[in-house]
This record gives structure tokens, sequence and C-alpha cells, in this order.
């Protein structure tokens, strides 16, 4: 119990937002505490001014004025300072003890005043301390200890004194004093109590807006942050492409947008797994970091593809120094637990230099010069200019042209052959699409391919032209064989492949002596599903080449899992081959690799005698290439299969 009684008499330090939610409030009520305090005294020494000696009506009173009024000086001037948790509770506690010792101190010089005057002036006496201690209690309600103090120094000398004057008035009034005390007290635990539990209701409510505020923010950062390179992902970069762009054309100051694609990422992830890939992109991410400050941000857009905006006054050349370093870093070897990677980057730049700007036409004018320097700059920097302006709008225009044309008139198909040197005898035919419109004329056929997935016509295009090349095929003598090209689209969608099968099925060609080829770029787009799609064909008879070896994506463990007939190699390894050790033996490691695993080499792009002699030497015996015939419509396919017939009879 007196555990219990001491803890009322003592301020809770455990809690340090109810002492300054205390402190505050007994702040704004030391004021009227003291004031109420002055005024009653002052009453009560001039009604006993004549009557009581001046050390008890003056000098006395004086001197717990002064002290009144010092402390309220001392509250008036620290009012309104923040108040550390360790001092506010001295304050408080200080405030306990002090409301102690002038509690006894008021209530002793108002008894000693009651043997002087009359009977009205002994009931001012009554009425001065009743007045004075349930003001006091009103005053310090927020600071319980100090209150309970104050009564316990006034209340019990107050009954104690009046009890035992034998006055039946003053006895009843001393009585009265205890109850009305008494319910005051109550009154005062109750508020308290309430003023604590509100005190702990905002102290939980602000826990938990700053738990909301905390996890809202965290929202924020995961929905504008990549997980993986805690780089801003491609929503941050959009939103401050917004912003920057915005203030640029308001400041009429230059921006650039880049664009960069990791060249050979995604062999090494397919190769090494995806935790190495991962590895990788983190580590991509960290080398773009090295290039941030105030004026370029840096963004993971997806897979392996970053973006940066530069919001200085930088020109073309500029802008392809910063490039070129970016390129550099991103150049340099990646170590990876172990594991030793080398990929590249490509970049693609479009600046904003001044006047209206439109952000997503920017970042298109980025991607197409990323596009451009991947496929004629790959691993360097490409900056949008207008000749890429121009190119953009050709290749709208030629996008037109393709959705409105009549495919079945414009398009064709021409063959170039492929020879067996050894024997002279013409192997088969590759068909080569062509495409001629009244408006464009002859269109290059890696510009309409190009524009042909763009509008989504591939499929429709390539079962046409795989139409016309059957409907030609069908024409030579057996074993003849034709290769046909499929796109990147056309390997990955087994509704294409299917209808190419229904119209091989109809033009009664016989599967065994057709051969589609693919690049090794076009099927490690999506590996697994074109490795499932080409064994669907290799299921029907149909022999797979892979196109242009040597210059995508190519390796050893992807060739051994693809059901591969032919391998060609690739044109640009044959132009120099006559100069060039290199290449010769690059091209002899092919034709071994042909060899050891059972496949048909063929060589592409031979234009003299003397690269078919060398290529000889290298073991190659099948080529295909402008010294052996150029393409060639469908009869002369025929004369030349008549004429080679008649040289080998």
């Amino acid at each position: 119990m007196f555990r219990t009684l001491a803890g009322l008499l003592v301020i809770d330090s455990k809690n340090p937002e109810l002492i300054q939610a205390q402190l505050s409030a007994f702040t704004k009520q030391v004021p009227l505490l003291y004031f109420t305090l002055m005024t009653n005294t002052i009453a009560l020494s001039l009604t006993h001014f004549e009557s009581a000696p001046l050390a008890l009506s003056v000098y006395l009173p004086s001197v717990l004025y002064l002290g009144c009024l010092i402390r309220i000086c001392v509250w008036w001037r620290t009012r309104r300072r923040a108040v550390p948790h360790a001092k506010a509770v001295r304050q408080l506690q200080g405030t306990v003890y002090l409301a102690g010792v002038l509690g006894l101190c008021f209530t002793a010089w108002a008894l000693a005043l009651f043997p002087y005057g009359d009977a009205y002036a002994k009931g001012h006496v009554a009425f001065y301390m009743a007045n004075t201690v349930i003001s006091c209690i009103f005053c310090l309600m927020h600071v319980r200890a100090a209150a309970l103090v104050v009564t316990a120094a006034v209340l019990v000398p107050f009954t104690v004194f009046f009890a035992s004057t034998g006055n039946a008035v003053f006895v009843a009034i001393a009585f009265n004093m205890v109850l009305v005390v008494g319910a005051m007290v109550y009154i005062l635990f109750t508020q308290y109590r309430d003023f604590t539990d509100l005190i702990g209701s905002q102290k939980a409510l602000i826990a938990k807006q700053q738990e909301t505020q905390l996890l809202s923010d965290e929202n924020r950062r995961l929905a504008n942050l990549d997980s993986l390179t805690d780089l801003p992902n491609r929503r941050s970069f959009r939103s401050e492409l917004d912003f920057r762009l915005a203030a640029a054309v308001r400041e009429n100051r230059p921006l650039a947008v880049g664009i960069i694609d990791l060249d050979g990422f995604k062999p090494v992830n397919d190769a090494f797994g995806h935790a190495a890939g991962d590895r990788l992109l983190m580590e991509a991410a960290r080398r773009l970091s090295l290039f941030t400050d105030r004026n370029i941000f840096a963004a993971r857009l997806g897979g392996d593809e970053f973006g940066l905006i530069v919001d200085a006054d930088l020109d073309e050349a500029a802008l392809s120094r910063l490039g070129s370093a970016v390129c550099a870093e991103l150049q340099k070897p990646f170590y990876l637990n172990g594991i030793t990677a080398k990929v590249s980057g490509s970049l693609g730049f479009a600046q904003h230099s001044t006047g209206e700007a439109n952000a997503a036409h920017l970042f298109e004018q980025a991607d197409f010069a990323l596009y451009h320097a991947k496929q004629h700059s790959r691993g360097g920097t490409v900056v949008f200019s207008q000749e890429h302006e121009r190119e953009i709008m050709q290749q709208s225009r030629i996008d037109q042209e393709l959705k409105s044309a009549d495919l079945e008139r414009e398009l064709h198909v021409l063959f170039q052959p492929f020879i067996d040197t050894d024997t002279q005898q013409v192997l088969g035919f590759e068909a080569l699409a062509r495409w001629d419109n009244a408006k464009l004329g002859r269109v290059a056929p890696d510009v309409f391919i190009r524009s042909a997935e763009r509008c989504g016509m591939m499929g429709q295009m390539t079962a046409i032209l795989f139409a016309k090349a059957l409907d030609a095929a069908v024409q030579w003598p057996q074993p003849t064989r034709l290769s046909f090209n499929l796109s990147a689209r056309d390997i990955v969608s087994r509704s294409t492949l299917e209808t190419l099968l229904s119209i091989l099925e109809e033009s009664g060609f016989d599967p065994q002596n057709l051969d589609f080829e693919v690049t090794e770029t076009a099927v490690m787009t999506n590996f697994d599903v074109a490795r499932d799609n080409l064994n669907l064909l290799i299921k029907r008879g149909i022999g797979i080449a892979l196109d242009d070896f040597g210059t995508g994506h190519s390796s050893l463990g992807y060739v051994h899992r693809l059901p591969l007939r032919k391998i060609k190699i690739d044109r640009s390894f044959i132009v120099d081959i006559g100069a060039d050790g290199l290449s010769q033996n690059i091209v002899k490691t092919i034709v071994d690799l042909c060899r050891n695993i059972g496949c048909v080499c063929v060589v592409e792009g031979m234009e003299t005698v003397e690269q078919v002699a060398i290529l000889r030497r290298l073991g190659c015996s099948i080529m295909q290439g402008f010294h052996f015939g150029r393409p060639m419509p469908v009869q002369q396919t025929l004369d030349l299969l008549e004429e080679r017939t008649a040289i080998a009879g």
C-alpha cells in the first residue's frame, strides 16, 4: 500500500509522451494557478491588514507573492521551448516538491491569521483555504502527483485545525471540506485516467500512422525500384523523364534519353543459369551507377535493358563520348562466382533540343537508335539523327503500303542454287523473298520482313511465300531440295507452322527434300519454344538448317541441343578468306564440327574461283554464292537443272 501511495506522488518517467503532454498542459495552467493563488492571498491580507501584525499581513505574504512571480517568470520564459525528456521529468518532479512546500507555507500563513479579526475574518480564512485548494486541484489536474500533494498539504492541517476549534460552524466546514475535496480527488483520478488514455491513444495512433507511412513509403519505393538491381524501374524512369523533360521545355534547355541493351546476355543466362544472369545484371547496374549524378539518371527498364536520362547541355559528340564510356565499362569481363562472362552493351541516344517535346516520342527515337546500333555497330553508341528520322518515315510508309498491298500478286520468290562442288550437281535451291510494289518499287527483303513483323503480318506473308516456293519446287526433278527461311516470329508461332505444314501437304512436295532455315538469333529469342516447334517439323521429315552460323549468339551447347540437318557458314567469313588466316581457321573448325555432329555444312557467299579453291582445301564441298548463280526465277532453275544434268551425263 505504501508503494502504491508513493507511486501516486512520483512522476512516471517511463512514458515520454505522457511527460511531454503533462508539461505542455501544465505550462498553460501555470499563470491561472498563480493568479488565483495571489489574488486570494491579497484579499486575505487586506481583510487582516488592520487586525494582524504587519509581519503576517504584509511582509510574509510579500515573500509568498515574490515566490509566485518568480515561478511565473520561469514558466513563461520556457513555455515554447522544446524540453528534453530527462529535463521535463525533473521539472515536473520539482513541481511536485514545490507544490508541497508552497501548500504548507500558504496553509501555515492562513492559519496564523486565524486568531486575528472578528468572526467574519475567521470565516474568510476558512473560505480562503477551501477556495485555494479547490482551485489548485483544478489547475494541477494534468499533474496528479502535484495535485495530491497540495491537497494533502492543505486539507490535513485545515481539517485538524478547524475540527479542533470546538465551534460547530467550523467543525461543519471542516467536515464539508473533506467531502468536497474527496469528490474533487475522485474527479482528479478520473480525469487523469482519461488524460492518460488519451495520450496512449494518440501514441498508438501516431505509431499506426508512422507504420502506415513507412508501409506507404516502402510500397512507393518498391513500385519505383527494381528489386534485383536497386535501380529505379521502368515506371520510375517514365515518371522522371516526364518531369525532367517538362522542366527542359519550360527552361528551353536540352535533354537526352538513352536506352542500353546488353548484347550476349541471353546465352550467358541460358548457359550458366538464371542466378548467374541475375548477378550479371546486378553488376551491370552497379557499373551504370558509376555514371549517375545530379544530371544523369539510370534505371532498369526490364530484362537486360537499361535507360539513361542525361539532363545536361551535351552536343552529339559529347553524348557519343559518354556512350562510348558506358559501353566500354560494360565490355569489361564479368566475374560471377568462378564464371567469367563477356557481354557488351549497345546504346541508343535521342536528343531533345528546344521547343515542344513528347516523352514517348523521344523514347521511341532512342529505341530506334538502339536498334540501329545493334544492327550496324553492336557494342557501340548511336545518336538519333535526321537520317534516322527519314528512315522512320520510310518505315512508316512501307508499313502502310504493306498493310494495303495485294500480297498474293506483289510477292514472288527467286531461287539461288547450292552446288555439290565434287560432282558439280545442283543439290537444291534456297527460296528468296521479293516484294515489288507499284509505289515503292522493289523493297529489300530485310526491310519488308521487319515491316511485316512490326505489322503482325509475318505469318500471312510466310504462308504466301511458302506456297509460291512449293509451286516452283514441285516442278523440279527429285530429289532436288528446297530451302525456305523462317523468321523469328514464325519459329515461335505454332499456328504459323501448322499452316505451313498444311500447305506442304496440299502441294505434294516430299518433306524429306525440304529444309527450313533459321538464324541463331531467331532461335535464341525463345530457345525452348523454338526447339519444341522445330521438333514438330522434324517429325514430319523436314530438315532444319542453321543459317548465318557464327554471327549470332551461337554456342556448342545450343548446336548440340537443336535437331539440325544442316549448318550454313555465314558469308562474312568468306569475303577475305584468301588473305585472312583467322577466317580460314574458323571455317575449318566449323567444317570439322559439322562432320563430328553429323550435319551437312554449306558455305554461303563465294564469288570467285579462288574462294572456291580455298574452301575445298578446307574440306567444304557444298557451296552457295554468286559464283554458282544469282537468285533466279523458277524457269531459270529448270533450265539450270537441265543443263547440269546434261553436263553430268
